[in-house]
């Protein structure tokens, strides 16, 4: 996977951002508001969950061993980030898509994100 290709969660954007707020002094307009939707969207006021790099790249690993998922990394991007408690959390994700999974699928995926978290 290239550099462009790599799937990122929130507090590595997060990260990303006061790293070059550091080295810069100062972020752009644009990077201010993103830098305050990571440290919201990463923290637990999103979901209840505050999310770490660690966390996010096991789930989005082990996500990939779903079938269907496999064949769609960029929505076990998305389910890692967003750690789905119910059913419809999964469906709403993949009716995004309009890619049909199966229930045993769905099971499976809110299985491995409560083993994960």
């Amino acid at each position: 996977m290239t550099e462009e290709e790599r799937f990122l969660d929130f507090a590595t954007v997060r990260e990303m951002l006061y790293d070059a707020q550091e080295r810069r002094g100062t972020l752009k307009y644009e990077q201010k508001w993103a830098l305050q939707h990571a440290e919201w969207a990463a923290s637990e006021a999103r979901n209840g969950v505050s999310t770490q790099p660690e966390v996010f790249e096991e789930l989005r690993t082990k996500l990939l061993d779903v079938e269907t998922l496999a064949k769609h990394p960029e929505l076990a991007a998305k389910l890692a980030e967003l750690m789905p408690a119910t059913v419809d959390d999964v469906k709403a994700v993949f009716s995004s898509k309009r890619i049909v999974i199966e229930d045993s699928e769905i099971d499976a995926v809110l299985e491995i994100v409560r083993q994960v978290i």
